[in-house]
């Protein structure tokens, strides 16, 4: 079954809505080469259709520049690329398509076809949000930077019940930047004070 993988830039605070002002900074070789291996993972890009506006409106010219991010561009512009969105939409970046139906169906079909390696999600908030609730998602891969952005959208939104999460990988860049992995996971058991307070320190 193919894995669905989410990767994201985040604030300190939960921000996932990047700004440039304060993601750029802190971009060097070591991030370069986590969102390559990132990107490595997967056959299948899934997509907003904000992103997916974003992508399209930079990467084919880059790609036909021919600078040295072009392989990178050629890279997105060969990966098959599956965009969620409620409203028709003409494609102009090659491989492209538009997600069919009920989104959590269509990922959930997406995980079980034999000829998909694996699915990821760069960006996409909303997507993220909606696949964390119904349990569809595998891995989040965060690069969490040493700043507290105080505004934007945030990754975790308002909800009923806590996203319990175990850590699979941690990695941190001269930057300050953390590249963390969790994989969701079970709730631990219930503990209260009681089963704690021998933990606390003794005064001294």
């Amino acid at each position: 079954m193919a894995k669905v993988i989410s990767t994201l830039f985040i604030s300190a605070d939960g921000v996932a809505e990047i700004d440039p002002d304060w993601h750029f900074p802190y971009f060097d070789e070591n991030m370069g080469r986590a969102v390559t291996e990132d990107y490595d993972t997967a056959d299948v890009l899934l997509i907003g259709r904000e992103t997916y506006d974003s992508f399209a409106g930079a990467w084919p010219e880059r790609e036909a520049a021919g600078g040295e991010d072009a392989p990178f561009a050629k890279q997105l512009g060969d990966i098959r690329k599956v965009v969620v969105s409620r409203q028709p939409l003409e494609f102009s970046w090659r491989n492209s398509e538009l997600i069919e139906g009920d989104l959590l169906d269509a990922v959930t079909a997406l995980k079980a076809d034999a000829g998909v390696r694996g699915v990821l999600i760069p960006g996409s908030i909303s997507v993220v949000q909606q696949l964390l609730a119904a349990g569809l998602v595998d891995e989040l891969r965060l690069l969490v930077h040493p700043v507290a952005a105080r505004k934007g959208r945030r990754l975790f939104d308002e909800g009923d019940a806590p996203y319990h999460l175990k850590m699979t990988a941690t990695e941190a860049y001269p930057t300050g930047v953390i590249r963390v992995i969790y994989s969701p996971t079970a709730a631990p058991a219930t503990v209260g004070y009681d089963e704690v307070k021998e933990y606390v320190p003794e005064g001294q």
